[in-house]
């Protein structure tokens, strides 16, 4: 939708195009920044501008209301060379999409991937200065919520030949809503890794003023370059102002807000590391530590891999769904402790057992976030773990329990193998006991 002929004819009058700086002024308020196209959603007699901030605003086009051009721009199509300097730490970025990938695109006003990997650094220079950009890969680039299995099977090879051609750590640069999905499964695909894999995006696209794109991307080269951290993790605002940035281990993190800039939290565990955006990093827990070795990978997992949430009146009849397209294991998060309706006329415990004889592992974790699942506490429970033959996920996230199933079942294929590996800490996925200090970190 166009701007009014109202609208057109004022800014015609002041030879003002979209994209030039101006000023407009009605009655005593003063606005300055960039003229906006108008979208699908605004009003057609309302003049958007992009202030300083990076917000827009909407003025009504009305009787007082004055335009003025102050300066001509033009888009950007030209991406600026980036001076380097190669005695500092060579690390490499790999661009997924996401937000921290995206710009907004002014005909409808909304936020997608656009920017590639030289991009996004151009618009943060500042990384150059704690580490020496190796190379750039852009192994897709998608929304977050499209995020496959395929595409970290990719990133993880990715991984594995950076690390082993020369490159001390790598930064991934990855849409927020899934990014610990992915953080957890290359934390099981990577499976010697000594080095440096920092996963890190944005809540704000990075061509607005007040994108945390940045400050996490200035932390993610500092981690990835300097850092003696040898594990998969998330490197994002440990705040909501430009503070600094958390190291949370990556079958640990979580997203746990829509739109705050400190939205991923470590659940049932601390920060591995606090990461400053002048280089500073202070170490807050043990964590496998970096050392010149060769990085391998098994990037599999089983796509049949099926993830079930309970609720009141929850019918396990939707298993059948899944069993019908053979799927080959079930993550079942379940209620507190990890239940499932148990003594109602809609029991989960007799599909399950039928799942778990079939020889299909059924794995149990709780819709808390915090704590840990618990087969001995209630009689129901005992149903579940001890008869019906689930596995307790103990103080795994649902997201990670998910991830390590799904590469377990095709890496060993044998069932009493796969619970049997399941229940071992691979990769800091489960505790052996919780600590009070990390709930709400």
């Amino acid at each position: 939708m166009d701007y009014s002929q109202e609208v057109r004819k004022k800014l015609e009058e002041k030879n003002v195009s979209v994209l030039d700086k101006v000023k407009i002024e009605k009655g005593l308020k003063s606005y300055e920044g960039i003229l906006m196209p108008n979208t699908e959603m605004s009003e057609p007699d309302c003049i958007t501008v992009k202030l300083e901030n990076g917000y827009n605003v909407g003025i009504e086009n009305t009787d007082g209301l004055e335009v003025e051009k102050l300066e001509k721009r033009e888009k950007e199509t030209k991406i600026p060379e980036i001076e380097q300097d190669e005695s500092k730490p060579p690390i490499s970025i790999i661009s997924t999409g996401g937000t921290i990938s995206s710009k907004v695109e002014y005909e409808t006003g909304a936020v997608e991937p656009a920017l590639n990997a030289e991009e996004i650094i151009a618009k943060t220079p500042e990384i150059t200065e704690h580490a020496y950009i190796r190379n750039y890969e852009q192994v897709t680039q998608i929304a977050s919520e499209d995020m496959y299995s395929e595409a970290w099977k990719e990133i993880a090879k990715q991984v594995k030949k950076e690390l082993n051609s020369g490159s001390r750590g790598v930064v991934i640069t990855h849409g927020t809503d899934t990014m610990h999905y992915t953080s957890a499964a290359l934390s099981f695909m990577l499976t010697d890794l000594t080095k440096p894999v920092v996963l890190t995006g944005a809540q704000r696209s990075i061509d607005r003023g007040s994108t945390d794109a940045s400050m996490n991307l200035n932390c993610a080269a500092i981690a990835a370059a300097q850092s003696n951290i040898g594990e998969v993790g998330v490197v994002m605002h440990a705040t909501i102002n430009d503070d600094y940035c958390y190291y949370i281990r990556g079958t640990r993190a979580r997203k746990m807000h829509t739109s705050r800039r400190d939205t991923f939290r470590p659940i049932n565990d601390k920060p591995i590391a606090e990461v400053k955006p002048n280089g500073e990093i202070k170490k807050l827990q043990e964590h496998r530590e970096y050392q010149e070795t060769e990085t391998k990978a098994e990037p599999v997992f089983q796509e049949k891999t099926a993830l079930v949430k309970i609720h009141p009146e929850s019918d396990p009849e939707v298993l059948q769904h899944y069993e019908k397209k053979d799927y080959q294991g079930y993550v079942i998060e379940g209620t507190g402790l990890g239940h499932v309706p148990t003594q109602t006329e809609k029991s989960w415990i007799p599909k399950i057992k039928e799942i778990t004889e079939k020889g299909k592992p059924v794995i149990g974790t709780s819709q808390c976030t915090y704590g840990r699942v618990d087969p001995n506490v209630y009689k129901n429970l005992r149903k579940l773990y001890h008869e019906a033959g689930a596995t307790p996920a103990e103080d795994m996230t649902t997201e990670t329990a998910y991830v390590k199933l799904g590469w377990l079942l095709e890496k060993y294929k044998d069932t009493e193998k796969i619970k049997e590996k399941f229940k071992e800490n691979l990769k800091g996925e489960i505790n052996e006991r919780s600590k009070p200090e990390t709930f709400l970190y």
